[in-house]
């Protein structure tokens, strides 16, 4: 358990202590889908949902879900993003709804989780929107694709 940093010497679990860290600007991108059958993406891309445009709230509920990370995830630190970018789009050949989010702080710990919670609330938000006309929708592939700055330095998923 040495290489998990939040534990303490008990097991148990802490708040890691980032008080010693350097304040660097640090930024995540992190994305995922939602696929749906035909009938649903047509209705996505025609603005026929009942509950509205899909994509505009889910774009808005990806913002809020960034900004409420330290409420959903116990040891995640709260801070100042700086900025909070989500793209949504529509892959006709997949049939689904691409999300993309790019958050960004400056600051002693990083914002992959703020950047894979607004995907994962983004297409939660889809679901949600779209389950009176389709249950078995999958939302699918929610992982980081890039993040840069922090002791830890740069990733970037490659992915074939």
């Amino acid at each position: 358990m040495s290489d998990f940093t939040h534990f303490n010497e008990q097991g148990r679990a802490k708040m890691v202590d980032v008080n010693e860290k350097s304040v660097t600007k640090r930024v995540a991108v992190a994305a995922g889908r939602v696929l749906v059958n035909r009938d649903t993406f047509s209705l996505i891309r025609s603005g026929g949902m009942k509950k509205g445009d899909v994509l505009t709230v889910a774009q808005i509920a990806g913002v809020m879900g960034a900004k409420r990370t330290p409420d959903l995830i116990p040891m995640c630190h709260p801070i100042l993003i700086d900025g909070i970018d989500l793209h949504l789009s529509l892959d006709e050949e997949r049939c689904s709804v691409e999300i993309q989010a790019t958050v960004s702080c400056s600051g002693r710990t990083g914002v992959e989780m703020e950047a894979l919670t607004a995907v994962s609330t983004a297409c939660l938000t889809v679901y949600d929107m779209c389950k009176a006309v389709q249950k078995d929708m999958v939302i699918a592939d929610i992982r980081l694709l890039r993040k840069s700055g922090g002791v830890h330095g740069d990733f970037e998923r490659t992915e074939a």
